[in-house]
């Protein structure tokens, strides 16, 4: 009968997860018939939701045990995990944490037991604010256990948390290595802590692979500028490109954007093609400033006769003499000296000083 009694504390579960595992209790000592049953009831009112009553005996019990022999002493460890049990159940999860840092002190309670205790102090100090103690308990509990991708992205989050960027990067790649496909948010932790640490490669990496049609626009946004801030401008502006295509950047300032990208990436025509389309379709404004875009575009792209077109229409709505002067040196060193000489003579009737030779016929 004792052994069968036994058996049933072994599957006692009072909790968010704390229970006494098989092979725990059977490495543990023995307990009297009157104390399995004494925690039996209370594992039943806790599961009625008498929390108040069942933490009041739990706690009293362990006090009360906890200077007897060893089967006491486990004993009382098992009431402050039903004390735990208890106080977590309506919030109060410092006091239910240091319920369980004070039943894994009990060295009658086998190492397996005491590891448990241990991880579940941890989440419940992490839920108390407490997140650098959680840390400290989850880096201990880990030099024995590989734990699963949940736990190890639990670390590396409470990790970015505390900004220990590097610590959390390394175990971002350990929870990688178990759970390659996580979803969106843990694909934007990996990416936060991997350009916090100084990682900018694994943190694109990382962003890109949750890119599809269903990703907030914010992370496309996201992965073109860390692409551009590493220099790569071509793949800033593919990234900017699928999007656009998959229909998730859209309005005024993604398309603008996206002109400005492929500017940058060294593809100006694609540019161009794209905000003429746009300003004749009235996709974008029809403003100086984007007409000026215009005119640099596809004088990028060495398209002769569109960029001097551009500047001569940008300087004719403009009056400004520096437009003028720029269609000017473009006439001139592209074969047009007439248009050379009409540009810089207007370029100075606005006030540009332009060198006298500009002005004559040549």
């Amino acid at each position: 009968m004792r052994a069968l009694r036994n058996l049933l504390v072994c599957g006692l579960v009072i909790g968010a997860g704390l229970l006494v595992a098989p092979i725990a209790a059977a490495q543990a000592p023995a307990l009297s018939g009157d104390i399995i049953a004494d925690l039996e009831r209370l594992q039943q009112a806790l599961r009625q939701g008498e929390h108040e009553r069942v933490a009041e005996r739990a706690r009293a019990q362990a006090q009360r045990f906890e200077g007897g022999n060893a089967a006491d002493r486990w004993a009382g460890a098992l009431y402050r995990q039903l004390a735990a049990g208890a106080a977590a159940g309506v919030g109060q999860h410092e006091a239910a944490a240091e319920q369980l840092r004070q039943a894994r002190r009990t060295q009658e309670a086998p190492q397996a037991q005491r590891d448990r205790w241990l991880q579940e102090e941890a989440r419940l100090r992490l839920a108390a604010g407490q997140t650098e103690e959680a840390v400290t308990l989850w880096l201990d509990w880990h030099q024995r256990h590989d734990g699963s991708p949940d736990d190890r992205w639990r670390l590396a989050r409470a990790l970015a948390e505390l900004e220990r960027w590097e610590e959390a990067a390394s175990w971002v790649e350990r929870a990688l290595a178990a759970d390659p496909t996580p979803g969106e948010r843990r694909q934007a932790l990996a990416a936060t802590v991997f350009q916090r640490a100084g990682r900018g490669e694994q943190a694109l990496e990382s962003l890109e692979t949750s890119l599809n049609a269903q990703a907030e626009p914010a992370a496309w946004r996201r992965a073109a500028a860390l692409a551009q801030g590493l220099g790569d401008a071509q793949r800033a502006a593919a990234i900017w490109e699928a999007g656009w295509r998959f229909g998730v950047l859209a309005g005024e300032d993604d398309l603008r954007q996206r002109i400005e990208l492929h500017l940058a990436a060294g593809t100006p025509a694609r540019a161009a093609e794209y905000l003429q389309v746009a300003l004749e379709d009235g996709a974008l404004p029809d403003t100086q400033d984007n007409r000026r875009l215009l005119a640099r575009a596809w004088e990028a792209a060495r398209d002769r006769e569109r960029a001097l077109e551009a500047w001569h229409v940008l300087a004719r709505r403009s009056g400004e003499g520096q437009d003028w002067r720029r269609l000017g040196l473009l006439a001139h060193a592209w074969g047009r000296p007439e248009l050379a000489r009409q540009a810089m003579q207007q370029a100075q009737r606005r006030g540009e000083e332009i060198d006298p030779r500009w002005l004559s016929t040549r």
